[in-house]
């Protein structure tokens, strides 16, 4: 299936947004909507945000999204994006960024306001060698050698026979009742096929000349349990998040009440892998319950066997249960609000389970922060709970969907918005369809955060500071991605 055609050029667009983030890009990073702050070892959004994540990039989910569908004709949508390996060099050979075929990644989804998962979309990937290998030699006297590289010549849509691994995954969908699953294989619509083959990463023009039409090879119509079509792409894209890691980590070394484009974006060139589904509002969303909760998760086997001698097939040998290593619903959290002591316990966590981490919300640290440090005043209203609301149970009248436990929420009936006219201030900026109410790649949740936890929410009398016009720094709209599946941009090359 070929990407639907944009309005603008694929590699222009690219060109227009590293030039403009480039020139606007400095993110603060200071937290979801309105919640606590930790200034330990941490980076971008989810980006390495706990200590034993750090050891297993491959597992480790970088941002959510959730959004309905704004590409025109897609309304009755839903799309999900789940980013994975932080910080990915473009130029990061000669093995790049394969995923882990040892973990099993997962996009979960609460369909009844329980706070546990209903629907999951499971992904396990496989490393296939073709170990290609050269006549090396004098005549006569030759011997055929295995080449050291991922693929020995050019790459295009139709013809991949000089990548030298391919990698496949199958897609599970995954009906939880009362703890028991029922597992339904997710099929190709053209093919009935299980398996699907993911790009390899953006290596350079020499050997991917068409990068763009070649990942689109990799978009699929897919087969849900219920006989309707959703669409899914896997593969490298660029980070779509914007920050200046150094400085909004050096004890917020920025002006949180300067211009919104001051600083350049550290990590403009930087590429993710992204698993993103596109499924039908009427699969994802139940008749009489029209918010659905969404997070994405990582697992890794209970133990983890070195061998005497490894393989390219069998490094390690995997033993035991899977046991959840990474989480990531809202963005920013574990980094910003949950503290040092308890960030593996929060990623190994549930949203059901997230009384334990409440007093981070209720009694956050963020504003107390900025007010040593830039002569504001923080909110003196005890507990927060204009932070409980957005943080843990969804906002009244848009997104509360009856549970306590942190996830994106999105209301499956607020009509999606165009991307020309969304606003990246989202809900605050008096567009519904943004976030907290899921969230979209062009919004804001930076200078969304700032000011709710600085109280924009509530009154003067308590919250003397919260109507300035903080800001991180990093300016981000819906202009600065596609506006067609998969949303999100190709990736930078490794070379031009």
């Amino acid at each position: 299936m070929q990407l639907p055609s944009t309005t603008s050029n694929p590699t222009t667009m690219k060109l227009n947004r590293i030039s403009r983030r480039a020139k606007i890009g400095t993110c603060l990073a200071l937290g979801t909507l309105g919640l606590a702050v930790t200034v330990q070892s941490v980076t971008a959004s989810s980006h390495r945000e706990a200590p034993f994540i750090t050891e297993h990039p491959k597992v480790d989910a970088t941002d959510f999204y959730l959004f309905n569908s704004y590409e025109t004709g897609r309304e009755n949508f839903v799309t999900a994006v789940a980013n994975y390996i932080p910080l990915q060099e473009a130029y990061g050979g000669p093995n790049y960024y394969t995923m882990d075929p040892d973990a099993r990644y997962e996009i979960k989804f609460d369909q009844n306001g329980d706070a546990v998962e209903d629907v999951t979309f499971r992904f396990q990937f496989k490393n296939t060698l073709r170990d290609i290998a050269l006549q090396v030699g004098n005549p006569g006297n030759t011997k055929t050698v295995s080449v050291p590289l991922r693929n020995i010549g050019p790459i295009s849509a139709g013809n991949d026979s000089a990548v030298n691994d391919i990698e496949t995954y199958r897609v599970d969908c995954v009906f939880t009742n009362q703890g028991h699953e029922s597992i339904v294989p997710i099929r190709n619509a053209a093919n009935n096929e299980k398996t699907f083959k993911k790009p390899i990463d953006n290596i350079g023009t020499k050997s991917i000349p068409d990068y763009h039409a070649y990942a689109a090879a990799h978009i699929y119509d897919i087969k849900l349990p219920d006989g309707s079509i959703g669409r899914l792409f896997v593969g490298q894209r660029d980070d779509p998040f914007v920050v200046n890691l150094g400085e909004a980590f050096d004890l917020v070394n920025l002006n949180p009440l300067g211009p919104v484009n001051g600083k350049s974006d550290v990590i403009a060139d930087a590429n993710v892998t992204s698993l993103i589904l596109e499924l039908p509002k009427s699969f994802i969303a139940l008749p009489n319950q029209p918010i659905v909760g969404g997070w994405t998760t990582a697992s890794l086997r209970q133990v983890e066997r070195l061998l005497a001698q490894p393989t390219y097939a069998n490094p390690t040998a995997g033993q035991g249960a899977f046991r959840q290593v990474s989480r990531l619903g809202s963005p920013l959290v574990n980094e910003l609000v949950i503290g040092l002591k308890d960030k593996d316990r929060f990623n190994g966590s549930r949203p059901s389970d997230d009384a334990q981490f409440a007093d981070y919300i209720t009694n956050p640290t963020l504003p107390e922060l900025l007010e040593v440090l830039f002569g504001v005043t923080a909110p003196n209203q005890f507990p927060r709970t204009d932070l409980v609301s957005v943080f843990a149970t969804g906002v009244p009248g848009i997104n509360m969907n009856g549970s306590f436990g942190e996830m994106l929420r999105l209301n499956t009936t607020t009509p999606a918005v165009p991307a020309a006219q969304q606003s990246n201030l989202g809900v605050l900026g008096g567009d519904l369809a943004g976030f907290p109410n899921g969230r979209r790649l062009g919004d804001d949740v930076v200078d969304m955060s700032l000011r709710v936890v600085m109280g924009v929410l509530l009154d003067l009398s308590v919250a003397p500071s919260g109507q300035l016009a903080y800001t991180d720094g990093a300016f981000v709209d819906a202009t600065m991605f596609d506006s067609v599946f998969p949303y999100v941009l190709d990736p930078h090359p490794g070379a031009q």
